[in-house]
């Protein structure tokens, strides 16, 4: 059950279109669809604005396509990241409405997208490398009702490309910015913006950056106030912070 259902049912019991015992039976009904080998939380809609997300990585194709298959069944709306080619394949096969993300590796199954809500998500990217996590990023905040900007090939190796741009992000409500290399690009946008920058650092780059380590580590660093960061090529992760944080935004606009 999501909150919008929550409160259709409230209101369907307030007009005396449902009984009090039809609207505890709702209430009380498991929160948890048991598959065996996989235990769904069926009201995460509900605590958190969003369904359970499902992670494709050591799922085998057959057990991905029932995790689906239950969630959309009772949200009409699945999101599968790091999908891999067989499992891609067995979704499509199974929903006619499933897209394949493919530069971001995601999944999206909607028998209709979520209204976009007010205000902008600015998801840049500092190299061309980068775009597989900053798509992971994007899709996972269009899937959670949120208008993006797409921003690629801003890094700090030519900041004329980034400042080309600086009015589109300072109109963001939250800023995902997307490097590998050094990880500098989160510090020079969080000190030209008002607005909290979700730094995300990726595994791209040579010998001594060690698998993102070094871009982490520089983000972590960050002398530029208001810099929060999240795991190594997590764009999943800083597209969820900057949805729940959008989300206030828009409430109180």
């Amino acid at each position: 059950m999501t909150t919008a259902e929550a409160i259709r049912l409230l209101d369907r019991f307030r007009a005396g279109e449902v009984s009090r015992d039809e609207v505890l039976r709702a209430f009380q009904a498991a929160p948890i669809v048991d598959l065996g080998f996989a235990k769904l939380d069926t009201h995460r809609a509900l605590r958190r604005g969003c369904p359970e997300v499902v992670f494709g990585p050591g799922k085998t194709p057959a057990q991905l396509v029932k995790i689906a298959d239950a969630l959309f069944q009772r949200h009409k709306r699945v999101l599968v990241t790091r999908a891999s080619a067989e499992q891609v394949r067995l979704l499509k096969r199974k929903f006619r409405r499933a897209v394949f993300h493919e530069l971001a590796r995601c999944v999206t199954i909607e028998a209709r997208p979520l209204p976009k809500r007010d205000g902008v998500i600015a998801v840049l990217s500092a190299g061309t490398g980068d775009l597989p996590v900053a798509e992971e990023a994007a899709v996972t905040a269009e899937f959670m009702g949120n208008k993006v900007e797409r921003i690629h090939d801003v890094g700090v190796a030519g900041l004329h490309r980034l400042l080309g741009h600086l009015d589109t992000i300072q109109r963001a409500n939250v800023i995902i910015v997307v490097a590998g290399m050094e990880g500098a690009l989160p510090s020079v946008v969080a000190g030209l913006v008002d607005r909290p920058v979700i730094a995300v650092p990726t595994s791209v780059g040579y010998g001594a950056s060690f698998g993102g380590v070094a871009a982490l580590l520089a983000m972590l660093n960050s002398c530029s106030g208001g810099v929060t960061v999240v795991n190594i090529d997590n764009g999943f992760g800083a597209a969820y912070a900057a949805s729940l944080i959008n989300s206030l935004v828009s409430r109180d606009q």
